[in-house]
């Protein structure tokens, strides 16, 4: 209806490289009729847990084939995959996979701690069955979460193993991987991920509505979500598009400004307005002492505020800039 102002996506045509939309199936009901509408806004549909393990093989056969009819790839979840690693059991898991029809693996590091060489025989194995895979990172216990550090390491080791994008656990949304213990999302933690990686890289969990209204606002339609409940789907093409909700009205969730001391606020200013920059001539335009210099950028590192480069001049030195999302 309308069509001359129905506004058209960058990326509009599957297999889409950017803008993914990951639907969660948890056995939860589904209106068939309705699920075909909105159809071309899923990308891939994940089957939860280890409903692989419980469902009759025909009956998710028939599941599987339903999502593909309509152009709708289908992902097994990590949970399953880290059983059957851990039960030594992954290559029968991934023949059994292919043979019934999924299209992705989803492999992570909840339950596991893999070494490179182990996380590489593991990508073979689901090459081998002619399946994608897609790692994903983080810890589901609010207990023992990751480090910024730790995290983009895991980030950095999938890049290398080929993984065409990153998940990043959410598990239920509060207090987990980039959110807090409210559910709104830790943005000097996600600006330290994406001044490592280009925003694309990541597959950004998001079952909360409004952590996805944020994810949009900031990054715009190419934001990839996943863990999304199927009623959530029109509403997230709704704002990819730009129609009136938070994104349209250019609400931005992302902190642009540092915390701490004025040390660190006036180095940021500094990094800001004469960019790039390194730390022998901040000192020279603060007159602060190098380790008061050299702290402000620690913290304003931590907060993915600023982000470390060698200098094209000098290799030896190294030069400081805003972080700058190639999606803004």
């Amino acid at each position: 209806m309308l069509e001359d102002y129905a506004k058209n996506r960058v990326d509009g045509k599957k297999p889409r490289k950017e803008g993914r939309t990951y639907v969660i199936d948890k056995l939860q009901g589904l209106d068939k009729e309705n699920f075909e509408a909105i159809a071309p806004f899923v990308d891939a549909v994940k089957i939860y847990g280890v409903l692989p393990l419980l469902l009759p093989e025909q009956v998710l056969q028939k599941k599987i084939k339903f999502y593909q009819d309509l152009g709708v790839k289908v992902s097994t979840g990590s949970t399953i995959s880290e059983y059957m690693v851990a039960e030594n059991a992954f290559d029968k898991f991934v023949a059994a996979a292919a043979r019934i029809g999924f299209d992705i693996i989803e492999i992570g590091e909840n339950s596991l701690d893999l070494t490179f060489e182990q996380k590489k025989k593991v990508t073979d194995t689901i090459l081998a069955k002619n399946l994608e895979f897609q790692w994903k990172v983080g810890k589901k216990d609010p207990r023992h979460q990751l480090s910024i550090d730790s995290l983009a390491a895991k980030v950095d080791e999938a890049v290398k193993l080929g993984s065409d994008k990153v998940v990043l656990e959410a598990n239920e949304g509060v207090n987990v991987g980039i959110y807090d213990e409210k559910g709104a999302i830790k943005w000097n933690f996600v600006g330290a991920l994406t001044a490592k990686f280009p925003p694309n890289t990541f597959i950004f969990e998001a079952p909360l509505e409004h952590q996805q209204s944020a994810l949009i606002a900031e990054f715009g339609q190419r934001v990839n979500l996943a863990e999304i409940h199927v009623d959530a789907v029109s509403s997230i093409e709704s704002q990819r598009r730009g129609f009136p909700t938070k994104a349209s009205f250019s609400v931005s969730y992302l902190r642009k400004e540092p915390e701490g001391g004025p040390g660190a606020k006036f180095v940021y200013f500094i990094i800001k307005t004469r960019h790039p920059i390194d730390q022998v001539q901040i000192m020279e335009m603060t007159r602060l002492p190098r380790r008061t210099v050299q702290s402000a950028i620690d913290e304003l590192k931590s907060q993915g505020l600023v982000i470390e480069r060698s200098s094209l001049d000098d290799a030896r030195k190294k030069v400081y800039s805003p972080v700058q999302s190639v999606w803004l």
